[in-house]
């Protein structure tokens, strides 16, 4: 007898899975433990096996697809097995060809629009990149309308509420169409492109598209993705601008060009067709400056803006982004979900502090006063685990392994990078770990697996001279250490007076 094998849930936060690779293809043999194929999850990528025996009569999901946890994906049974009734309410038409079961990446068709998806052609969609994302935000498009694109290319920088990430659209073929120009925010599964044949018509499903939630508006034009990028201004850049006043360059070299604050248009390109690249990058070094501008800077010349008028009203908007719009609904949410209640103790730093002197003359790397305490509330939960828990609404979820969060502050809001398994680790391997994630944080880096996870988080600001403070708690955990500055006070010893170091948690 035939039967449907689904979607597994790999970790306890997954809710879909992506297909990255299939070992087996339908008519194939397969046995009890085979590898079937590769599945990302938003924890790692993890090997799917079969528990079935038989022929492969059907794959639902191609390479790339996205599949939610309990959907359908591939049907084992005898050979030449009627299975059309294992795949109805499936999430996908009955078909005995490789077609989608899911909600994927790249979806051929919509029920809301009337106007019928052309042959060949794929709808890409906004992809989870992150356990806590409702939405992301197009930060440019690394391609245009009628570029050819491969299944591997990144097509756009998005932006999600825990860092910038590229979506890749795992489809071949020319870009068709632009839904959300690069500014704008699509939800999750959401339509932002379509690709498929060169010279096909999508206009009519694009237009029926516009009624849904997740299209924005028309293809992008250039100014859409080079809106920032000056024209061309001197002869030695010709050979890197197209006719139509693109400047060609790769990706890497405009991201490179724009963190150090370099314009294109001043850069010669040396790779294929004068295309600007790494290299260029690297060695590019400004122009000098006009002699009067030298002239006056040597004499100390100071350009003073003039002052807005007295009492002359002005301000600024600035939109949030999509990690402050998250940052705020998640702790917004626990302050009002999570009954809280502060308790704080004074602890005596002393030792502590002669420990850590010690340690670092020996240790490969500085261990900081942070690495300490998350060391020590490791140690603290595996004697303590019913602090070591999740609220899960409808039961507790008592966390059998330890993973403590480390609040970091950035510019754009704060993230949570986690230490996994910090019981079981020195604390110069948590230095040198915690150490990393910090950069990777700084450098919007991290990888879903890196900020996810958690059992129990620490918010230290004894680096700002914060004495003590109040921390919101970091859901689904139950609880968080505030953590203030190591300071010096006065205390009796003996029949006399001397200085201690002590440390405020709540």
């Amino acid at each position: 007898m035939a039967e449907a094998i689904r979607m597994p849930r790999m970790s306890d936060t997954m809710t879909e899975g992506v297909i990255v690779e299939w070992h087996k293809k339908v008519g194939d043999k397969v046995k009890p433990g085979d590898v079937l194929a590769d599945v990302e999850t938003d924890k790692a990528t993890m090997e799917l096996e079969s528990y079935n025996e038989g022929t492969i009569l059907y794959i639902g999901p191609k390479k790339g697809d996205k599949v939610p946890v309990e959907n359908v994906i591939i049907v084992v049974g005898k050979q030449g097995e009627d299975f059309k009734a294992l795949l109805e309410g499936a999430g996908a038409p009955p078909s005995a060809e490789n077609t989608s079961v899911a909600a994927p990446l790249s979806q051929p068709a919509s029920k809301s629009s009337d106007a019928p998806l052309p042959k060949g052609a794929k709808v890409i969609r906004m992809p989870l990149l992150s356990d806590t994302m409702k939405e992301g935000k197009i930060v440019k498009w690394n391609k245009k309308v009628g570029d050819k694109v491969k299944s591997d290319d990144a097509l756009a920088e998005v932006e999600t509420d825990k860092a910038t990430m590229e979506v890749v659209g795992y489809e071949e073929g020319t870009l068709l169409y632009i839904a959300v120009e690069a500014g704008d925010a699509a939800p999750i599964n959401g339509m932002i492109a379509i690709v498929g044949p060169a010279g096909t018509d999508v206009k009519a499903y694009a237009e029926a598209q516009k009624n849904a939630p997740q299209t924005q508006s028309a293809p992008a034009t250039e100014e859409t993705h080079h809106e920032n990028t000056p024209a061309p201004a001197h002869t030695e850049t010709t050979s890197s601008v197209t006719d139509d006043g693109r400047i060609k360059a790769s990706p890497l070299a405009r991201k490179m060009a724009q963190e150090k604050g370099i314009s294109l248009a001043n850069v010669t390109g040396t790779g294929d067709g004068g295309r600007i690249i790494k290299r260029d990058i690297d060695n590019y070094i400004p122009a000098a400056q006009p002699a009067a501008a030298k002239a006056e800077e040597k004499a100390g010349v100071i350009h003073i803006q003039p002052f807005a008028a007295i009492g002359q009203e002005g301000y600024e908007d600035i939109p949030n982004t999509q990690m402050r719009k998250t940052i705020a609904r998640r702790l917004s949410e626990s302050k009002y979900q999570a009954p809280h209640f502060y308790l704080t103790m004074e602890i005596n730093m002393d030792q502590a502090m002669k420990a850590r002197k010690a340690m670092n003359e020996v240790s490969p790397v500085k261990i900081s006063f942070n690495d300490l305490v998350i060391k020590a509330c490791a140690m603290a939960l595996r004697e303590h685990p019913a602090v070591n828990s999740s609220w899960m609404g409808d039961f507790i979820r008592m966390n059998h392994h330890i993973h403590i969060g480390s609040a970091v502050a950035m510019p754009d809001g704060l993230i949570v990078p986690v230490i996994r398994f910090a019981d079981q680790k020195s604390l110069s391997q948590i230095a040198t770990e915690a150490k990393g994630l910090y950069e990777k944080a700084r450098n919007k880096k991290l990888q879903p697996n890196e900020f996810s996870g958690n059992t129990f988080t620490i918010s230290n600001l004894g680096m700002m001279d914060i004495d003590e403070f109040t921390a919101i708690i970091n859901p689904p955990d139950s609880a968080i250490l505030a953590v203030g500055r190591i300071k010096e006070i006065v205390v009796r010893k003996g029949d006399s007076f001397g200085v201690t170091n002590v440390m405020k948690v709540t």
